[in-house]
């Protein structure tokens, strides 16, 4: 009966002996996954030495000798021993590594913190900046006194400020949606070399005001693509307009478009934009494209911005799986370059729009339905000095019962805005669209909103909206919309 007892021992003690190198073994590798851990060295030397010891005991047991029951209690103690131990150390090493893991927490949170209070500094200068222009400018022109031509150059100033003032904005919102991963592209049928063009002629006044020489250079073979030509816009604008900033009078900007390789599916194309303006240092550009990151000089800080225009430009050719390189030398300029592989699609068929087929907007009657005064009273002196007849609603209630009761062909055409009380624009545009009569369920509806993203834009599609208008009101845009959808009425 003793040896039975010995021998069970004996088993007992070499099956947790052999889990105890299994053990060691696997904690031994999550210690090395881990990577860092500084008493690794101490607490490993014990059980090395206590495995090695115990294991040469049960082989000389085994093999040599007939063990007692002191020999067998000695080397099953022993085995309970190496378990604990290591039982201990392991619980040592898990309470180290959530220790590390709470300060590298604490570590995020304070940097979050940093960077929340960098991001509301940067907010607060530049938001007053032009917030001070316009009212400043705003007081001025309301002097008794003030001649016509003090008065336009006023105003000149203020819409400059306002549309500082909606850079930023657009900026802020935008470097939000790419934090939050909600930032997305929507790709289209796009003529690039007239995309490249539109965006030089929109920028083309802002660097003439400064005397600055701006040549284009289109030379590609295939020039219809599928990309987010709203996103691509918005990266040219950045890079021209940043070169617009950074160039004194009397320099040149330029932008060349090549078409670097093209198959049957897949074109590549470049994309230089250069300036002769002040340049950038090494050290800058390590940090060029982080978001609020501006060069510290007395140049750069008299140049109003955010330093987020080159953050999202990048987003935006990262997104397109794309690249973006600079080439800058301090006193003497900089050159952005991007690379992109856009798929090929066939060229649509071109739509003559000269003067002679535009839609006059003399006699249209519009619906203008707007919960806010002022941009109710805003965007109906702009349509009726357009020629549209203009009758109002405060919510889409109203706006429902206005057309319910109007005879087909009453209303040209609904503008909708989108966030209003008792029945908001996108509710009112899905009961207009089912009503009973066709002649009134299909009366164009334009959102007219200060929703302005894509998924925005998608969601006014779906609910039955013909067209999108972005909030503040841009006087080209809503004519160019207005046209498109009484065209296709």
């Amino acid at each position: 009966m003793g040896n039975i007892f010995v021998d069970l021992m004996i088993y007992a003690g070499s099956a947790l002996m052999a889990y105890n190198i299994y053990r060691y073994v696997c904690f031994s590798r999550d210690v090395r996954k881990h990577g860092n851990w500084d008493q690794e060295q101490k607490l490993f030397n014990i059980p090395i030495v206590l495995l090695i010891m115990f294991f040469v005991g049960y082989l000389i047991v085994g093999f040599f000798g007939k063990p007692d029951l002191v020999m067998a209690g000695i080397l099953f103690g022993g085995s309970i021993f190496v378990f604990v131990m290591l039982l201990l150390i392991r619980r040592t090493f898990d309470r180290i590594q959530k220790n590390e893991q709470l300060e590298a927490r604490l570590f995020a949170a304070e940097e979050a913190s940093k960077a929340k209070t960098f991001f509301l500094s940067n907010m607060s200068h530049d938001i007053r900046t032009p917030l001070n222009a316009i009212i400043g400018y705003a007081t001025l022109a309301n002097r008794e006194g003030v001649s016509n031509d003090e008065k336009s150059g006023y105003i000149a100033k203020i819409e400059l400020a306002s549309r500082q003032l909606l850079e930023i904005v657009n900026d802020v919102l935008d470097m939000s949606r790419i934090e939050s991963g909600k930032f997305s592209l929507e790709p289209a049928r796009v003529d690039l070399e007239s995309c490249i063009l539109e965006a030089c002629d929109l920028v083309r006044v802002q660097l003439e005001a400064k005397e600055i020489e701006l040549s284009v250079s289109c030379g590609i073979s295939h020039k219809w693509v599928l990309c987010d030509k709203v996103m691509l816009d918005r990266a040219l604008m950045n890079l021209l307009c940043n070169a617009g900033k950074f160039t004194e009078e009397n320099g040149s900007v330029s932008l060349q478009l090549n078409e670097l390789t093209a198959g049957d599916e897949t074109g590549t194309y470049e994309i230089r934009i250069k300036d002769t303006g002040i340049g950038m240092s090494p050290e800058f550009v390590e940090r060029l494209f982080i978001p609020f990151e501006r060069e510290r000089t007395s140049t750069v800080s008299r140049i109003q911005g955010t330093g987020l225009g080159l953050a999202i430009t990048k987003s935006i050719v990262d997104m397109m799986g794309g690249e973006i390189t600079v080439q800058t030398e301090k006193g003497v300029g900089t050159e952005f370059v991007i690379n992109v592989s856009l798929p090929l699609v066939e060229p649509e068929e071109e739509i003559c729009l000269n003067e002679g087929n535009e839609i006059s907007f003399e006699g249209k009657r519009a619906l203008l339905v707007e919960d806010n005064m002022i941009n109710m009273e805003i965007a109906q002196m702009l349509l009726e000095h357009s020629g549209f007849l203009i009758e109002t609603a405060e919510n889409g209630k109203i706006a429902l019962e206005m057309t319910a009761a109007s005879e087909p062909g009453y209303y040209d055409v609904i503008l909708m805005d989108v966030q209003m009380p008792v029945m908001d624009g996108y509710m009112a545009t899905r009961a207009i669209r089912d009503l009973p009569d066709p002649g009134l369920a299909s009366i164009p509806i334009i959102a007219m909103t200060a929703n302005a993203f894509q998924e925005d834009i998608k969601k006014a599609e779906e609910v039955g909206m013909n067209g999108h208008i972005a909030k503040p009101l841009d006087i080209p845009s809503m004519k160019a919309t207005l046209q498109h959808v009484l065209k296709n009425a």
